[in-house]
């Protein structure tokens, strides 16, 4: 099966080498799958009319015919003039010509550039039809050549090449009786769409390597295919692969916003299409710090068993004029490479400085329209994550219908939720008997805790169970619910701190998001404050909207 992606990029190189466009661009590290579809087209009747033979030339083999493969001009100069004596149809490729373009505007051949200009109107004029085609990894055009080449998109391999190149390599192990084959459709699909966005020889790569580590092909290699692709990211610079240890389940309450992300879990799969359901674009998290907003961002990924992204904002902007706008692209096409993935932007007031955009030329102006653009026009299934605290900074642009599927509030967490976190805390920690000693740790005791720690958040009762635990450490003991108490008392929460910041949070928070813990949860907390003095720890905020 072709896919239609292909399928374009095929009638669109046939139809420039038809219109005998002489100077023709492709951006990619496949040099062997598009050598197969370029000589595919140039050979195919229906898309060209006049078949061309093809050569190739490198600085190391030269210019051949593929046909005989022997080694032949290796000067660019005098490869460039044979082609235009060649009197026969025929398509050039060149690889790696870029390294003559220069870097920076500075050219390293000046006389191969004039050359290669020269040779746009010679090939237009020329009795019989002959292209060229420079194919190299990345994209380097000097302002002499910007109007006489074109520029084409090459693809990364679809869905179907992966799925033949998957059954490929399982009929060829299977047949030498060395590999176990446990894969439902189900687990096929999702090793397939895992793979997308790296090349059909990182995709070999990562099955090999997946076949060599398990013994076995089964849904573990999703796992080291996702670490796969962390190579991508590492050698790119401005984003960061996160590997998420955090599930679900280590996330204590915010029921609301997880149900949100649970019937969005198989989004990604064929089964949405038959809803004619789009892949979720993203969403906004806002809140309290410390609640755990960045925590949910790892605990999706794990979820979805997507790879997750980190993109620091900060890094995009450079000191070099137009730099900061070409790293943003950068990074949206390394990220759509990687699709589907999740991207979190973390603090993303903070890294486009949305409070002022004087005294940069610009530059944060242009950065934010760009990036707003992307996130109302992208198709990649790229889910987003963006996670703000400073909720006043964030323009209105931002928070509009289209660039994000929701807004989320993640307040201080209730008494239910304050119970939930001590346990999960308990359980993450408390896991030597002879640190635990005698303390039985119980529901009753944990709803003691959680109605002790009124106005806490989640960072700062993980880091009194710390606290507690160092006491005991450095007495050599075991831990004591006196430890836990005594940190208690010692802790003043941020809520006292920052009453006001946080009240004004709330207060943006009624009209503009969704509260992350559901209704049943805010209720019971209301009404067991019910009387109480009202203060910043028992108002709650964000809109009451159950999913």
């Amino acid at each position: 099966m072709v896919s239609n992606e292909k399928i374009k990029f095929e009638v669109l190189l046939g139809n420039l080498l038809r219109a005998r466009f002489p100077l023709l661009y492709i951006e990619s590290w496949e040099e062997e799958r598009l050598l197969t579809t370029i000589c595919a087209v140039a050979c195919n009747n229906d898309l060209i009319r006049t078949p061309r033979k093809v050569f190739s030339w490198t600085i190391t083999k030269g210019l051949f015919d593929l046909d005989s493969e022997e080694e032949g001009i290796r000067d660019p100069i005098e490869a460039l003039e044979y082609i235009e004596k060649y009197n026969n149809p025929a398509v050039f490729i060149m690889y790696d010509f870029h390294f003559y373009f220069g870097r920076t505007g500075v050219a390293i051949r000046p006389d191969v550039i004039r050359k290669v200009r020269d040779m746009s109107s010679i090939l237009k004029q020329s009795r019989v039809p002959k292209n060229i085609i420079f194919v190299s990894p990345t994209l380097i055009l000097p302002i002499e050549l910007q109007k006489d080449v074109t520029l084409i998109d090459y693809c990364l391999p679809c869905y179907d090449d992966i799925k033949v190149l998957l059954k490929e390599m399982i009929e060829a192990n299977h047949h030498r009786n060395k590999i176990n084959i446990n894969l439902s459709e189900s687990d096929e699909e999702k090793i397939i769409k895992s793979a997308l966005g790296l090349t059909l020889q990182e995709v070999e790569n990562a099955f090999a390597r997946a076949l060599v580590e398990c013994g076995c092909l089964d849904i573990r290699a999703v796992n080291i295919i996702l670490d796969e692709k962390s190579q991508i990211i590492k050698k790119f610079g401005l984003l960061e692969y996160i590997k998420s240890q955090s599930a679900m389940e280590d996330v204590g309450g915010l029921d609301n916003f997880k149900k949100w992300l649970m019937k969005r879990d198989k989004s990604w799969s064929d089964s949405a299409q038959r809803y004619s359901l789009p892949s979720p674009k993203g969403v906004l998290v806002t809140g309290v710090p410390g609640c755990g907003k960045s925590l949910m961002a790892k605990a999706i990924s794990s979820m979805w068993h997507l790879p997750l992204l980190r993109l620091d904002v900060g890094s995009i902007f450079s000191g070099i004029v137009g730099s900061s706008e070409e790293n943003l692209r950068k990074a949206i096409s390394v990220t759509q490479a990687i699709a589907p993935c999740i991207l979190w932007i973390d603090e993303i007031e903070k890294g486009l400085n949305f409070s002022s955009y004087v005294g940069d030329g610009g530059t944060s102006n242009r950065i934010f329209g760009s990036l707003l653009t992307w996130l109302q026009e992208k198709t990649d299934s790229v889910f987003v994550i963006a996670t703000a605290n400073n909720v006043e900074h964030l323009p209105a642009e931002l928070l509009r219908k289209g660039r994000f599927d929701e807004i989320f509030f993640v307040d201080l967490p209730t008494t239910n939720e304050r119970k939930e976190i001590f346990r999960i805390h308990f359980r993450r920690r408390l896991i030597n008997e002879e640190i635990v000693g005698d303390m039985l740790v119980h529901d009753q005791l944990l709803q003691n805790f959680a109605e002790m720690t009124e106005g806490f958040s989640g960072a700062e009762i993980e880091q009194l169970i710390i606290s507690a635990l160092f006491d005991a450490f450095a007495e050599n003991r075991s831990i004591t619910k006196v430890d836990i108490e005594r940190s208690i008392c010692n802790t003043i929460p941020m809520s006292v701190l920052q009453a006001e910041k946080i009240r004004a949070i709330r207060e943006w928070a009624n009209a503009r998001a969704v509260a992350a813990t559901p209704r049943e949860d805010r209720l019971n907390y209301k009404e067991e404050h019910q009387g109480e003095k009202t203060d910043v720890r028992s108002t709650r905020g964000g809109r009451t909207v159950d999913f």
